[in-house]
Formats: structure tokens, C-alpha cells, sequence
């Protein structure tokens, strides 16, 4: 596996290119290169925005709109559950991905989140987080984009929580463009 791998995540709303960090944290690069290359991530909605915080996606898949214009929707199947490699010590700094998870540290699958600000406060070892979230990747163009889908109106939607942007953000393809 190469130091680094760049990943093209292309939204509705513009593109953010990434990079992996796959020698800091092999099991998440990996697990997250797996959704990526196998489509999982296409046609899925960022389902949680919460502007000075991060964005979210991973879970939801998008299937279009209803006769009244709703965002029409199932959640996704993901993998097993991974290790959490947030003892790596990478920071949860604007313009990092981290996965996301339950209250077990080890349940992380396919969700991850963009920091649009830096929220050391989920790093590993923190007072609030002492387990930490894992940070795999980071953003290395594009977090305009990523400002613009966190600044979005958000709305409760039933089966998927609060912070969902209202009007529909849509991951339209993840692929890998440079090993």
C-alpha cells in the first residue's frame, strides 16, 4: 500500500480532494478505501452538517425525490465494525477526516466526518473523547466546499436525527485517483 492515496469526493454542490493516510492509520485508510472502491459511498447523502463543527456521510443512500420534491432515501448495509486507530495521535484539525461512531470506541464502519474547524476535543486521549475518533485522511482542495454543505439549512428527519441539511446534499461519486 502506497503512504498515500487520493480520493475524489465529488458532491452536488463541487468536489474535495483527499489524501489517506495509510501508514498512520492502515485498518481506517483501508476500511474507507474499500467503500470507496467498491461504489458504496456514490448516491449518498451527507446526512449531518452542523456549521463551526464538521459534515457527515456514509450511511444513507439517496434515491431521488418524491411528487412533492422530498428527499426520498434507505440507510445502507455497511461492513463489520473496525479497531479504532485514534491512539495514532493525528489531530481532529480542520480538513481532516475521521470516522465516525458509537459510544464503543470499536464500531466504527463506513460513516466518516469532515472537520470544518479544528475539534481537538475529539482527539484520543481528550477529557470529553478519551478514546478519540480516528483520523485517516485530509483534505487537500476544496473546503469551500465543505464550508458551503456545513453553512446549509439543516432539518430533523425521522430515522436519520437532527442536522440533516434540508434540502438534500448528495455524495454523487467517490473514486480513487492517484494510488
Amino acid at each position: 500500500m502506497f503512504d498515500r492515496t487520493q480520493v475524489s469526493l465529488v458532491f452536488d454542490t463541487g468536489t474535495v480532494a483527499l489524501e489517506t493516510l495509510n501508514w498512520e492509520a492502515p485498518i481506517t485508510a483501508a476500511n474507507f478505501l474499500h467503500y470507496v472502491n467498491t461504489g458504496f459511498y456514490d448516491q449518498t447523502l451527507v446526512h449531518r452538517a452542523i456549521n463551526n463543527f464538521m459534515i457527515q456521510m456514509g450511511w444513507i443512500a439517496y434515491l431521488g425525490l418524491d411528487v412533492l420534491d422530498r428527499v426520498q432515501w434507505e440507510t445502507k448495509e455497511p461492513g463489520p465494525a473496525i479497531l479504532n486507530e485514534a491512539s495514532n495521535r493525528l489531530s481532529n484539525t480542520r480538513g481532516t477526516l475521521a470516522m465516525a461512531r458509537t459510544s464503543d470506541p470499536n464500531s466504527a464502519t463506513s460513516q466518516f466526518f469532515i472537520n470544518q474547524v479544528d475539534n481537538t476535543f475529539l482527539d484520543y486521549g481528550s477529557a470529553n473523547n478519551p478514546d478519540g475518533y480516528a483520523v485517516f485522511a485530509r483534505v487537500i482542495s476544496g473546503m469551500a466546499v465543505v464550508d458551503g454543505i456545513a453553512g446549509e439549512r439543516t432539518t430533523s428527519v425521522n430515522g436519520i436525527g437532527r442536522d440533516v441539511p434540508a434540502r438534500g446534499v448528495i455524495l454523487e461519486s467517490a473514486t480513487v485517483t492517484a494510488p
